[in-house]
């Protein structure tokens, strides 16, 4: 400031404040070309105009089991500060919310399936409605369905596929109250072979596992791309889901994947007894 605005000399203003002017004069190791971290500032630029909804996290685990980097999660926190690649973390606003269901949960595979509908549409206008579904302790999707529309017995028929190809249904389906839900057919497709866990209207954080990952889906996917036609979306979707479960890294598996954590989890269901004094 006393050199700059007050248009001081570099002598006398050092001289002042009690700095070595060999110390004022240095750059810093970024601002040279002999910057030790350059390739590292530059993978995680790259990185981040590639994923841009990841933070400094995601792109640690992915220098850290995808690239076989050695390097210091407080060191990519940094670089990634300097480079100016913040995310800005978004804080929903809280809600008081009281589940008229008792609570449920995932303790092992197949025990909890999460379930929940989005919407999006082509460039013609035309809605495009999108099913998910995954497992609440893996993480795993497990569901894609990408169509006009989705009728109860679509809905059923795809279920169907997936508890073929799954070795059988899970113990309970979280979702909420929509319409496709509720139906008779779902109703009659579920009795006697899973349980339905309705969370209650308007509280869609009690569904919180599937709600997370359409949020990811929303901003990685289905808002970076416009759809010219349905099975343009279709790929994509199908894409980004097949590449959540095969390399998206999750902190609360231990930075694995959802499919090495289904490989190698050997969880198994513990209900707990409920009664009444």
């Amino acid at each position: 400031m006393l050199v700059q605005v007050k248009s001081l000399s570099q002598r006398f203003a050092c001289r002042v404040v009690g700095l070595h002017r060999s110390t004022y004069r240095r750059l810093p190791a970024a601002a040279t070309p002999a910057d030790p971290d350059a390739a590292l500032r530059t993978w995680l630029r790259v990185h981040a105009l590639g994923n841009p909804g990841h933070g400094f996290r995601r792109a640690w685990a992915g220098l850290r089991f995808d690239e076989g980097a050695c390097v210091n999660i407080k060191k990519v926190h940094r670089l990634w500060r300097e480079e100016g690649l913040q995310v800005r973390a978004h804080h929903p606003r809280k809600r008081a919310g009281v589940s008229s269901v008792p609570p449920i949960e995932a303790d092992a595979p197949k025990v909890v399936w999460a379930l929940d509908f989005q919407f999006d549409s082509t460039t013609d206008g035309r809605a495009v409605k999108i099913a998910s579904m995954i497992d609440e302790h893996t993480r795993e999707s497990l569901l894609h369905v990408v169509e006009r529309s989705i009728t109860a017995e679509k809905l059923v028929a795809e279920l169907e596929k997936v508890f073929t190809a799954t070795g059988g249904p899970p113990r309970v389906l979280r979702m909420d109250n929509g319409p496709e839900m509720i139906s008779t057919a779902l109703q009659q497709f579920c009795a006697d072979r899973v349980g339905i866990c309705y969370i209650p209207p308007g509280t869609p954080w009690n569904n919180g596992y599937v709600e997370s990952f359409n949020r990811r889906l929303r901003t990685e996917c289905l808002n970076r791309n416009h759809w010219t036609s349905l099975l343009e979306a279709r790929v994509v979707i199908g894409d980004f889901k097949s590449d959540h479960n095969l390399r998206h890294r999750h902190s609360a598996l231990g930075y694995r994947t959802p499919a090495e954590y289904a490989a190698a989890c050997t969880h198994t269901h513990h209900p707990v007894d409920c009664g009444t004094n």
